[in-house]
């Protein structure tokens, strides 16, 4: 178990009076898993406990929007979606004045221990107002983190999830099994773009899952910038593939990663896009999936194919979704080893749940102070769970480079020969799929 340094506890020998706990960020399934084990766990031991609305929000113009959480409100919330709290992005860190704000408006109400649910962003601004407190203020001031994304990428060990990515990957499961039931029925392909903005855990978790005809994620480019291209041409061959089988339809799954990784010079040549005052492509503006089918539409059209394609996000719909049994239990132990960290004399931590035992990471250890987040964990390539899912998705591989009847039997789909056809996308033959 990692342990505090002095400075980590030399805030924290008076008493907590009163406890704070905020949400900040995108919601993910078991947020009230934690409110409620939070609750309860305060309840035990005497401690007064404040809901805060809105995040930073409104602690940075200098109000507390407060509500008292006893344990009869917070009960049986720990099965339901959403955030009694709400959430939000606002940060506090963009001015001392205010990070002072949080910690006057904390302070007047009574409040010396905040306990944040959120993301790296939030966890950069609760370990900011806290050293606000501490070193600019020195006050009595304790605060944890308990981290949360779908995206299942904070730098914990390989096998430990972060909170909500289970009740997401469940959700997302069935979403795409209903979808691969509705290409075989209709006889048509569906591309799902899913929420990883950097890693594909998300996206592997969901097509391993529901065993998704094909599944992009970046990481398959070991580090390497993406062309658009290519990956018309994997969704393309793929479905060529398919076709080849008897089998015109099928579902690929996209993380949104890959979006994030396009060349430069790709992103210069995308058309109808949002660019910022220096002309850059807005990412958040760019509609992937639009440019993906129109992409992917003329090629086959070139190939003498039509394919009926329909675009699908996985995102939003995931969010706040009830959490499942283990999300339940997760941030249930999650919300109690914050409050009991605390009334150790614990501080500036973020609270870890890892193989069954409570794993404190202090702030220093896990936020880059210069960047403000944390490392982003990627997925490992070389994986046996990777490696299976790769063996089962439906694309060109290096293996098929001289299995000349297949190329024979793709070919005679489209208006190339098999020549020609070798010619055009033997380049993915040559490619590894993993770093």
């Amino acid at each position: 178990m990692k342990t505090e340094s002095s400075l980590d506890r030399t805030h924290s020998n008076q008493q907590i009076k009163k406890i704070g706990v905020l949400v900040g960020g995108g919601p993910a399934p078991g947020i009230y898993g934690v409110i409620h084990a939070v609750g309860m766990e305060a309840c035990l031991n005497h401690v007064e406990l404040t809901g805060i609305m809105d995040g930073f929000t409104h602690l940075i113009k200098g109000k507390l929007e407060g509500v008292p959480l006893p344990p009869e409100k917070v009960a049986y919330i720990y099965a339901e979606g959403g955030s009694i709290l709400h959430s939000a992005r606002a940060n506090p860190t963009g001015s001392p004045d205010s990070l002072r704000r949080c910690v006057l408006t904390l302070q007047e109400a009574g409040i010396n221990a905040l306990i944040s649910i959120g993301g790296d962003d939030t966890a950069y601004s609760a370990s900011r107002v806290a050293a606000t407190a501490q070193m600019d203020m020195g006050l009595d001031f304790h605060s944890v983190h308990v981290p949360k994304t779908i995206d299942n990428d904070l730098p914990l060990p390989e096998d430990v999830p972060t909170f909500g990515y289970e009740t997401a990957r469940e959700v997302g499961t069935r979403i795409v099994l209903n979808l691969k039931r509705d290409a075989n029925s209709i006889r048509q392909w569906f591309l799902v773009l899913t929420m990883g903005r950097q890693s594909g855990h998300l996206a592997l978790g969901i097509g391993l899952s529901a065993t998704a005809t094909l599944t992009l994620i970046p990481e398959q480019w070991s580090g390497e910038k993406i062309h658009l291209r290519e990956v018309v041409d994997i969704l393309v061959t793929t479905i060529l593939l398919r076709v080849s089988e008897g089998k015109p339809y099928g579902v690929a799954v996209i993380a949104e990663g890959v979006l994030e990784n396009l060349a430069l010079e790709d992103l210069k040549k995308l058309e109808n896009v949002e660019r910022d005052e220096h002309g850059h492509v807005r990412l958040a503006e760019v509609n992937f999936l639009d440019i993906l089918k129109k992409e992917i539409d003329k090629e086959l059209k070139g190939l003498g194919l039509k394919i009926k394609i329909v675009k699908q996000m996985l995102g939003y719909e995931l969010r706040c979704a009830p959490p499942c049994a283990f999300d339940i239990e997760y941030t249930r132990g999650l919300g109690e080893a914050a409050v009991a960290y605390l009334l150790a004399g614990g501080n500036n931590a973020i609270i870890t749940l890892q193989h069954g035992v409570f794993v404190p990471i202090p702030y220093r250890e896990m936020i880059n102070p210069v960047t403000g987040r944390t490392t982003v964990r990627m997925v490992n390539t070389n994986s046996y769970r990777y490696q299976s899912a790769y063996k089962f998705m439906t694309r060109l591989k290096p293996e098929h480079a001289r299995d000349e009847l297949l190329i024979e039997k793709m070919a005679a789909f489209t208006n190339l020969s098999a020549a020609n056809l070798k010619e055009r996308y033997g380049y993915l033959l040559e490619q590894r799929q993993t770093a």
